[in-house]
């Protein structure tokens, strides 16, 4: 393992989790559980397979990362974080939150999606302010990737998927629904921009910043 050299908890936490590649693997284990191999490869667009590999035996070798034989019908390897690796979570976030204006410029050309890297944002940045309504369910299509929003209790949870009967619907380019989600534009310009809501339009406006309401 390369090393800065310096007595500094900061270079020290840099030397095990810094190189390139890293933290991103780690944010795939946090947004999704345990993966298999091929999971990880597919939420890592870009990324050689050999490389996959050397980080996750370096992450391994820190106990930051474990490996797990699972049992029929899945009989597969399992990678999945341990309690150190769990640690990281408070980082991943805040770096979320920092990241998230450098959004605000768009996609480039050849930049990638997938739908678990909204699940966290959406929780981040959506209340449910109906705590005492009865619970809602948002299917939300992001460049194609679905996901779904419910908000019940005072608290909003996304998870990959679809849901069967929702309450509403938003769908549109990735950039512009995000947009959204952050407060960053308002649904009518989030119209202009290609988002299409369906259903309900009170469930959505319920979990959603003020300034996206508007």
């Amino acid at each position: 393992m390369r090393t800065y050299g310096q007595y500094c908890a900061i270079a020290k936490a840099l030397d095990v989790i810094g190189d390139r590649w890293t933290l991103l693997v780690v944010r795939e284990l946090l947004v999704r559980g345990p993966c298999r191999y091929t999971d990880l490869r597919n939420g890592l667009p870009g990324i050689a397979t050999n490389l996959l590999a050397d980080r996750l035996r370096d992450l391994e070798q820190a106990g930051i990362v474990s490996r797990e034989e699972a049992p029929p019908p899945v009989a597969t390897t399992l990678f999945t974080l341990t309690s150190r690796g769990e640690e990281l979570a408070p980082v991943l976030r805040e770096l979320l939150r920092w990241g998230m204006p450098l959004m605000a410029e768009g996609p480039a050309p050849d930049d990638v999606f997938r739908g678990q890297w909204m699940t966290w944002a959406a929780e981040m940045s959506l209340a449910d302010r109906e705590p005492d309504a009865a619970p809602v369910t948002i299917q939300v299509i992001a460049d194609g990737e679905a996901a779904v929003l419910e908000a019940s209790g005072g608290t909003v949870h996304a998870a990959l998927g679809r849901a069967d009967d929702a309450d509403a619907m938003v769908r549109g380019p990735a950039h512009a629904v995000l947009g959204l989600f952050t407060g960053q534009i308002a649904l009518d310009l989030a119209a202009a921009m290609g988002v299409e809501c369906e259903g309900d339009r009170a469930a959505l406006e319920r979990v959603l910043p003020d300034a996206a309401a508007a």
